[in-house]
């Protein structure tokens, strides 16, 4: 038998407020996009492209967000569909938790195009 540690998924507890191990990896991911691509902007000559900083903030809001909402919608849809089902609005509630990646990963993908 494999034994596997217990990691607490709360990294820090503020009263009512937990911060959770992945919500810091998704601000670390978003975090390292934003200083890669703004460094790349800076030395990249794009005018051919036409990127500008503004075009990077883009296109991490709108990753973001397909991250968040695809991955609600996707865990909603691929883990509890019939709960969901039964009730629609609890959809919504992102402060409820459940995420998943195929769903973040296919919102961003619908994000970006």
């Amino acid at each position: 038998m494999i034994l596997h540690p217990y990691i607490d998924p709360v990294a820090v507890r503020l009263g009512p407020l937990a911060i959770h191990w992945y919500g810091l990896t998704y601000l670390a991911a978003f975090a390292l996009f934003w200083y890669l691509a703004m460094r790349r902007t800076a030395h990249l000559p794009f005018a051919r492209v036409g990127w500008s900083k503004r075009d990077v903030e883009d296109i991490l809001f709108l990753g973001v967000m397909g991250v968040v909402l695809g991955g609600r919608f996707g865990y909603c849809l691929f883990y509890k569909p019939a709960y969901y089902a039964a009730h629609p609005l609890e959809v919504f509630y992102l402060w409820q938790g459940g995420m998943s990646f195929h769903g973040g990963l296919l919102g961003v993908i619908v994000a970006m195009l």
